[in-house]
């Protein structure tokens, strides 16, 4: 769909989204009414509110909603069924015990943060969190204390990585909008995003994590598991019946670690291929380059995954009937997930559809500052107004690529350009985001910790990555 053309100005719309914002907030945190309920209730009112024809309400409010679960759905779908496998066979158990052998007990978040940028190169957030959700978890409850020390490095490593390096979606397309290099682009944003991680992510997930305790909740992947893939209950019985030996080995390490392997490799064929594509390297759409790009698309990558799973972990330890309770247990918690995430992006819809951004945009592309601040204002802006990173990035982009183009900027400068629109495009992460709600439902937090801790995250971690980015510019 195309956004409407404002009823009203640039003020009065922010007011409304703000009001709309606001009470959101006052409905899910004072009133406890569900999140799904307000979610679809305030884009309702929000979309009379801004002025939809209201025959075209039903329409809008299915834009954001389809657009979101969509992905989401088959998404969380996947990765839970593979994260429900690694923690019922004891997988989960073995790679965390792995990681924490190789780097120590202190340097457990350091390592899932680590590992989360290496994975989320080619892979995108949403993905490479639920395929990590079960490692987190699992490291968490070994050691205790808040779960923000595992949670938020892994989970900001993901986000640095996706919106800042190619050949994610944003960077590419911002990049390919300015008319700059992707090569340096990836080049500049690697460096940038680890920098920006370990400042912005890390030092401040311990800061967090000492403030404010996150137990580690059941709602996904239910009790801890042994690394004979049984909770302390089960555990006790076989016990008392003298059956304690009688559990499964675990996967091997390899084994573990190969399966993740999957993803990784499929979804890079994709990646690296729809980015040669959009150089112009090669034709990604017909021959064996699309059959790539169907094995790596993130949907069939993880179902690949998943049925990988069933074969070397599931069957070999249990029948066929004992794989499909073992997944089924695994779907039933996540509906509400699904749902909220979706209601967040039809939120998010509603506000984009609105008119908003391209108010701001029109008001905020003549600012006669420094072409790298004018970028990351109005990225953030975009950003606070409807949600979504990906169209913070692309239309800030696409605002400023007349005055890069006159200004006759180098390679260099414009994957600078780029990162600090994604530095904007990251900060301030709240309820218009669908990304706020996966986070808020998986790590079992309410709406006002998750803005204490995940909103301050990703402020800090876009923070981080401008401040860099401005740095560079300066020195060129």
């Amino acid at each position: 769909m195309e956004a409407i053309e404002p009823a009203y100005g640039t003020a009065t719309l922010l007011l409304i989204a703000a009001g709309a914002v606001a009470v959101l907030l006052f409905l899910i945190m004072k009133v406890k009414l569900h999140a799904f309920v307000s979610l679809v209730l305030v884009s309702v009112v929000t979309a009379i509110a801004v002025g939809f024809p209201l025959a075209d309400i039903p329409d809008v409010l299915m834009f954001g909603f389809a657009g979101t679960i969509g992905s989401v759905a088959l998404l969380v779908a996947f990765g839970v069924m593979l994260g429900r496998l690694l923690e019922v066979t004891g997988g989960a158990q073995v790679l965390a015990d792995t990681l924490i052998a190789r780097f120590g007990e202190q340097r457990a978040p350091l390592a899932l943060g680590v590992s989360a940028l290496i994975f989320g190169f080619p892979i995108f957030f949403d993905a490479g969190l639920v395929v990590f959700l079960p490692i987190i978890l699992t490291v968490a409850r070994r050691f205790g204390g808040s779960l923000l020390y595992y949670a938020l490095p892994a989970a900001g490593a993901f986000a640095a990585m996706h919106a800042i390096v190619p050949p994610h979606p944003g960077p590419v397309a911002a990049t390919e909008q300015l008319g700059g290099d992707i090569g340096v682009t990836l080049l500049i944003g690697i460096p940038v995003a680890v920098v920006a991680w370990y400042v912005g992510v890390y030092l401040v997930s311990r800061f967090l994590g000492a403030r404010v305790d996150v137990s580690v909740a059941d709602v996904v992947f239910g009790k801890a598991r042994d690394a004979q893939g049984r909770t302390d209950d089960e555990r006790a019985v076989a016990e008392q019946d003298g059956t304690v030996q009688l559990g499964q080995e675990p996967p091997s390490f390899g084994t573990v670690l190969g399966l993740l392997l999957i993803p990784l490799v499929l979804i890079s064929f994709d990646t690296v291929l729809s980015t040669l594509g959009a150089a112009g390297t090669l034709d990604s759409d017909e021959g064996f380059p699309a059959f790539l790009g169907l094995l790596g698309a993130t949907p069939v990558a993880l179902m690949i995954t998943v049925i990988a799973a069933v074969l070397v972990l599931g069957r070999p330890r249990t029948s066929m009937d004992g794989v499909r309770k073992i997944v089924d247990e695994a779907l039933g918690p996540i509906c509400a997930i699904i749902l909220i995430t979706g209601a967040g992006g039809m939120f998010g819809g509603v506000l984009e559809l609105s008119g908003i951004g391209d108010a701001l945009s029109s008001s905020l592309s003549d600012l006669g500052i420094s072409l790298i601040l004018q970028a990351f204002l109005i990225a953030t802006l975009l950003r606070v107004a409807q949600g979504s990173a990906t169209v913070a990035l692309t239309t800030t982009a696409g605002l400023i690529a007349a005055s890069v183009n006159d200004a006759n900027l180098g390679d260099f400068q414009i994957a600078l350009l780029v990162v600090a629109i994604a530095a904007g495009a990251t900060v301030l992460s709240h309820v218009n985001d669908s990304g706020f709600w996966l986070v808020s439902r998986f790590f079992g937090m309410d709406e006002k910790t998750t803005l204490k801790t995940w909103t301050v995250m990703e402020t800090t971690l876009g923070l981080s990555a401008f401040v860099l980015s401005l740095g560079l510019w300066a020195v060129v």
